[in-house]
Order: structure tokens, then sequence, then C-alpha cells
């Protein structure tokens, strides 16, 4: 039996990314979001269009994208309701949240430098990818009570970063998804993965028929990208 129902949010499960960013100042920013999504080394992501990071990312068009493990759950939480915006935004102030401009201090993180774009990766992260903004989309844009509240940013990884221990037995270019426990967030709520517990035809078709016909290598597809905005 169903029912038509409007919950006020709609975060069925998505996995948290630490999205690190410079802001205007040349400062390290680091967001928490758990609106993003994959298609091979694309990805895009969701925010409200007035917070700090997304204004970071279109005007600097680089990033990175950092996701933590269960393990990293208690740091995640230290970033829930911090801003680096200045003045704190007045619908964010009647959330309790408030200005933090060091957020890697507040959150017990280590900011490390990137190889290809000039964004910090978080080193307590197992999984880090760096990556460059290939496109901006307004969204809401046909409803005048929503316009220009939500952005989405389209973004092209350029270098992945994977901590050894996550890694497949005898590959370097594998995950092991029985090792790699992401943190994810469902209706604001934290949760992990608990295990196999069905048989997947898709996991039958090897991980190699992914893998794009034509590989552009990363510093080739950075420069290209970065050359056109």
């Amino acid at each position: 039996m169903h029912r038509v129902s409007e919950p006020a949010i709609l975060y069925f499960g998505t996995p948290v990314v630490l999205v690190g960013s410079r802001n205007r100042d040349g400062s390290p920013n680091l967001a928490p979001i758990s609106s993003a999504w994959w298609l091979g080394w694309s990805c895009m992501l969701g925010f409200g269009a007035r917070s700090e990071t997304p204004q970071n990312l279109e005007r600097e068009r680089e990033c990175v994208l950092n996701l933590p493990s269960v393990d990293q759950v208690a740091a995640v939480d230290r970033l829930a309701r911090l801003t680096a915006s200045d003045p704190v935004p007045e619908h964010k102030l009647r959330m309790g949240y408030r200005h933090e401009r060091e957020k890697f201090a507040a959150a017990g993180l280590t900011a490390d430098r990137a190889d290809l774009v000039d964004a910090p990766r978080v080193r307590e992260c197992p999984v880090q990818l760096e990556a460059v903004v290939a496109g901006v989309h307004r969204l809401e844009a046909g409803d005048p009570s929503r316009r220009g509240s939500l952005v989405g940013i389209e973004v092209k990884i350029v270098r992945v970063h994977l901590e050894e221990s996550i890694l497949m037995e005898g590959h370097d270019d594998r995950v092991d998804p029985e090792k790699w426990r992401p943190l994810v967030m469902s209706f604001c709520q934290f949760f992990g993965l608990t295990g196999k517990i069905h048989r997947s035809r898709l996991g039958e078709i090897p991980e190699s028929a992914y893998r794009p016909r034509v590989a552009v290598p990363a510093a080739a597809a950075a420069r290209s990208l970065t050359s056109t905005t």
C-alpha cells in the first residue's frame, strides 16, 4: 500500500563528499555535501547557490572531492553547521550555522596539496578526486519562488588518489567494495554499509568494460578544460 506524500527533503541515501576549494582570499575551504553522483569520470554536484563553495567553484574552476569513510564521521559532523560565508545568510542563521574560516582545524582534519588543481585534499579521506569545473547549471529556473536558489555544478575528475587499504588485492586501479566503507547520508542521518546481501549480475561484468575506449591523460584533460573556461 503506497501513500501520496510530500517529504521536505528527498535524501534517500547518497555518499558524503567533503568538497575542498579555495576562498577568494586564497584560504582553504571544506564543505560537506550529500548531493553528488558520478557517470564515468564526470560528477554532478548540487549546492545551495548562495553558499561559499559553489561560488568558489565558479570562480576558481577547480576543486577536490574528498570521500570520507565511516571512520571520519565525527569529523564530518563537526563541519555540519559551519559556513565560510560572512555574514552568515539569514536562512542558515535560523538553522544554527555559524561562521568558521578555519574549517580544517575545526573538524580536526589535515589539508594536503593536490597535484593538478589548487584546492585542498583531505589527508584522512581514503578517496580524493581532483576535479575541474566543466559546467554550471541553474536549477528551478522555471519556478519564481525558487529561481536562483539551487545550482548544479558538473566537474571532470582529472586525478584519483586511493588509500592502499581499500585497493583490491593485486590491483592498483580497482577499489575493493568489501574494503571500502563510504559514509552515507540518508534523510540527514549518517549510515554505513552492512556488507553484501545478494548476488549482483552487474557485478559479473569485468570492470575494465567500463573504461573509456579513448583514454585522455589526466593532465591533458585538465589543461584542455581550464584553457576553455
